[in-house]
């Protein structure tokens, strides 16, 4: 139901918007604009997101079937169900959803998003099949997508790559703070739904997983920090993401052979899914899209921009953030909007301001909550999101909030 009255809203305060520029501010251009913008986001959500995406998934849902026949998938719902029985309930031990999970995490992590959709499809039809009520989400389900919309990353080679093109003198330098900024949202994601869903967040063993988690990634980056060099971290950054990927599918090919199973085969099998699950969410995909763009074509995010730095200055606290604030309110809604705003605030102050690194810490810091909903939700056909969209978006504030402070503290 939250889903419905946020969409009607989108078209709504986009209508209002743009009534008021024309009235008010004499922008004659402005309905055209919008309706431009709606056809150019229904063509977006179908020849450059649904019909690419299914090649990817038809690529991936193969690879996973190798594995699922291998009996890898089984093999890691084993090594993470103490941590996953304490967020996952209802999630069996030992059940495929949780192999796919891990999936869908490690290739986020390693920043593959390539890969980490068709994980995290698989994953949502998987705890699907536990859900009593198909067209509402389960607990599990929104525990799932708030940790996926986290976008919990280690490695965010897109960024750095966009950064080295725009000739910053360090492209990595946002690597940590984005580390840090993604992982506070995760952990917030975690507490959010926890709380919402009455977990035990203090179990012991779940405590000892996110220490673990954390004493992991604090390691990380004193490894990074202390022994690599700027250019170093660039390349292990991007050698590791794609070794370790090649890796799992040779290890899932190697163990399909040793259980004497026919590879190609169980490849397509898998695969033959791949192609229906794209044309099941495009309604979704360009609902959302054309959305979306309403809201932006009509200008209210700089409405809104303007509104915080009037905010800001009447508190006399600093303003120096506000300009890359477009990249962070976009962010939730549009991965490729919010990817134009951090270029174009790198473009604009520079790459190495701090206004562009902020920007770029904003898109490290959280992942396309609604843009995500639409699609994992529409792929297995739920309509009632209960609380998924509001535990995302506290989620993504957590890691806002946290990209600003750790970006005075490192470039302040």
């Amino acid at each position: 139901m939250s889903l419905n009255y946020i969409w009607s809203g989108f078209f709504l305060v986009g209508f209002a918007a743009a009534i008021i520029q024309w009235l008010f501010m004499g922008d004659t251009e402005i309905f055209k604009k919008i309706i431009d913008g709606t056809f150019e986001s229904a063509k977006l959500g179908v020849m450059d997101i649904a019909l690419p995406l299914a090649g990817v998934m038809t690529l991936w849902l193969g690879i996973m079937n190798i594995g699922e026949k291998a009996g890898a998938i089984g093999w890691l719902a084993k090594i993470i169900s103490p941590f996953f029985s304490r967020i996952f309930p209802e999630v069996p031990k030992d059940h495929p959803a949780t192999g796919h999970m891990v999936m869908n995490f490690s290739a986020n992590l390693l920043g593959l998003d390539n890969a980490a959709t068709p994980f995290g499809l698989k994953a949502m039809e998987s705890l699907q099949t536990l859900n009593p009520n198909k067209d509402t989400a389960s607990n599990a389900q929104i525990m799932f997508l708030v940790l996926h919309t986290s976008g919990l990353t280690l490695i965010p080679l897109a960024i750095m790559a966009q950064r080295a093109i725009l000739g910053a003198a360090d492209p990595s330098d946002i690597f940590i703070p984005c580390m840090i900024a993604t992982y506070a949202a995760t952990i917030t994601g975690i507490i959010a739904v926890g709380i919402r869903q009455r977990l035990n967040l203090f179990d012991p063993v779940l405590l000892a997983w996110i220490g673990g988690m954390t004493a992991a990634i604090a390691g990380l980056i004193w490894y990074f920090t202390a022994f690599l060099t700027r250019d170093q971290i660039e390349v292990v950054s991007k050698v590791a993401s794609n070794l370790i990927l090649m890796s799992i599918i040779a290890a899932f090919i190697i163990g399909a052979l040793l259980k004497k199973v026919n590879v190609y085969e169980a490849f397509i099998e898998g695969a033959k899914g791949g192609i229906q699950t794209s044309l099941t969410v495009i309604p979704y995909l360009v609902g959302m899209l054309v959305a979306i763009s309403v809201l932006r074509n009509a200008g209210v995010f700089g409405l809104v921009m303007d509104g915080f730095n009037w905010v800001f200055s009447a508190l006399g606290l600093r303003t120096d953030f506000v300009p890359s604030l477009p990249t962070a309110l976009m962010k939730p809604f549009s991965g490729s909007g919010s990817r134009a705003m951090m270029i174009d605030a790198m473009k604009t102050y520079g790459p190495d301001s701090f206004v562009g690194r902020l920007a770029c810490i904003f898109q490290g810091s959280a992942d396309t909550t609604f843009y995500i909903v639409a699609l994992y939700f529409g792929s297995v056909g739920i309509r009632k999101t209960r609380y998924a969209i509001s535990a995302g978006l506290i989620a993504d504030l957590a890691g806002v909030l946290t990209a600003i402070a750790v970006a005075y503290v490192f470039f302040g």
